[in-house]
């Protein structure tokens, strides 16, 4: 075992003693990790910085309520359940979507839109859905079977990582570099995506 790994279980004994600083350690020693992989997935600070919060909240609780089994293997829980936070997070966004002003039809001044979109607006429109999806051919097949997945047929990571029989770790990591990839051929080929 190595120094860490004991530190931490030490720390875990002295809080669970009642030494209640050393919770405080151990949140301070894993903090940047777990905030930082947390950010890494939604790309918001403020988010991060809530659902960093909500993680070790729930991470005090199973440890007050007994409920956290010592097995060296403290910071890989935390991240798992700092991930389940994540996930938890964009489900409620998905089903707590709010329309913003755009997708309502009305603009700043309360007026309505044109709700019909012109040839030009069409053809505009499929040339950048067949722009995109030829991109989409050139990534490695691991990453355009996610991308298929995901954007086209709807599927959760869950979902794509049972189809896939990887982790979800791994379904997402595809659909990361997916997207980096995606992003580079668009500046390669100069493409106007909008």
């Amino acid at each position: 075992m190595n120094i860490q790994v004991l530190s931490d279980q030490h720390l875990l004994n002295n809080y669970r003693s009642g030494d209640q600083s050393a919770i405080s350690k151990l949140i301070e020693r894993h903090k940047r990790r777990v905030r930082d992989y947390i950010y890494m997935m939604v790309k918001d600070n403020d988010v991060a910085d809530d659902i960093f919060q909500e993680t070790f909240i729930k991470v005090i609780r199973v440890i007050d309520e007994g409920r956290y089994t010592d097995n060296g293997k403290f910071l890989s829980w935390v991240l798992r359940i700092a991930h389940n936070q994540v996930i938890d997070h964009f489900r409620a966004c998905k089903q707590n979507k709010q329309v913003n002003e755009s997708e309502s039809g009305y603009n700043v001044l309360g007026s309505l839109r044109f709700a019909e979109k012109t040839i030009e607006d069409e053809l505009i429109s499929s040339q950048i859905e067949s722009d995109v999806r030829n991109l989409i051919e050139l990534l490695p097949e691991e990453q355009r079977e996610v991308v298929m997945m995901r954007y086209y047929s709807g599927m959760s990571f869950k979902e794509i990582a049972e189809q896939t029989g990887v982790s979800i770790n791994t379904a997402l990591g595809r659909m990361r570099y997916a997207l980096i990839n995606l992003r580079r051929m668009i500046r390669e080929k100069e493409l106007i995506l909008s």
